[in-house]
């Protein structure tokens, strides 16, 4: 129990976006995969996901890590629309129409509640995604679903600490949420086996001195330095306790770091790329569209719909 509680104690949560949907059009996801963590409450209709296409009934929670690619299916008509995940994003709201909670509690068409939020380990490491756990149904548990209610109520008001509450009602949202897991008995071995950023402190430096020095120079030789091995060793022992190699890491880091400039700021993308340790913004663009599939000024667009 005490190694869980230090899993809890150091995952940093924060809320990004919650929405309530009617599902206007039925349609399939052939590759649905979004950057964040997401839990999809569904209220009334149809929901799948997955290869086999397994059924979310009503009042459960649907859970897709951050990265994790699945097929995803909202609505039940067999006229259902099949698209890709980048159709599915430059036509979101021919599929989803946006409503009020209020009006979702009344609804007799099929509604959902969808809840996004980051969770990362001392702030570095995103934790579900680095777990390599697939979707999976949230069956059984009212607290989760009743949170997720209270975050879709809380978007709606304008009371004096709204941001503040929604941080709370995050952090209590992702404990339940690993308390189900636990409870359940549920990827125990993911657990245990790739949560090992919290066997060696050095390991921490290593991920701390990364993301605040995306912008500079990360070869093999610095992060020896950082580590206290030798230059021989660094790629090996990061491999070692990560499953990856540094670079491959550095260049994940840096991509992250770019989506959220992306979103959240007007630079440009040569200066955002600088900004993250590129400097040739054509290498810079390749390797982000390689990593995403898109290029980064579509992800921009992209992501300005999401928040609309």
């Amino acid at each position: 129990m005490e190694y869980y509680n230090k899993v809890i104690e150091s995952v940093n949560v924060r809320f990004l976006r919650g929405s309530n949907y009617l599902i206007e059009k039925p349609v399939t996801i052939s590759n649905h995969k979004e950057f964040d963590n997401m839990l999809i409450l569904l209220h009334h209709g149809t929901l799948k996901f997955g290869e086999d296409q397994e059924l979310v009934n009503e009042g459960e929670i649907l859970f897709l890590p951050g990265e994790k690619k699945t097929t995803l299916t909202f609505g039940g008509s067999p006229k259902k629309t099949e698209v890709t995940m980048d159709q599915f994003q430059d036509n979101k709201k021919k599929y989803l129409q946006s409503i009020s909670f209020k009006d979702i509690k009344n609804a007799e068409d099929d509604c959902i509640t969808v809840i996004s939020f980051e969770s990362k380990v001392f702030d570095v490491v995103n934790f579900f995604n680095s777990l390599d756990i697939p979707a999976f149904i949230i069956r059984f548990n009212d607290r989760i679903a009743m949170l997720i209610e209270d975050l879709a109520k809380e978007l709606e008001v304008s009371n004096v600490g709204k941001e503040r509450a929604l941080r709370a009602l995050t952090e209590v949202l992702v404990i339940e949420l690993l308390r189900h897991i636990l409870k359940n008995r549920l990827f125990l071995e993911e657990l245990s086996t790739n949560a090992t950023y919290f066997k060696d402190p050095r390991l921490i430096d290593l991920f701390n001195f990364i993301k605040t020095n995306l912008g500079g120079d990360l070869s093999n030789k610095v992060l020896a330095k950082v580590a206290n091995v030798s230059e021989d060793y660094v790629g090996q022992y990061f491999k070692m306790l990560t499953g990856i190699n540094p670079q491959d890491y550095i260049e994940y880091q840096r991509m992250e770091a770019a989506v959220e400039l992306l979103r959240t700021t007007k630079k440009s993308i040569r200066d955002i790329g600088k900004e993250v340790g590129y400097k040739d913004t054509a290498y810079f663009c390749r390797r982000f569209k390689m990593m995403y599939g898109v290029p980064a000024g579509k992800m921009r667009r992209r992501e300005s719909l999401i928040n609309v």
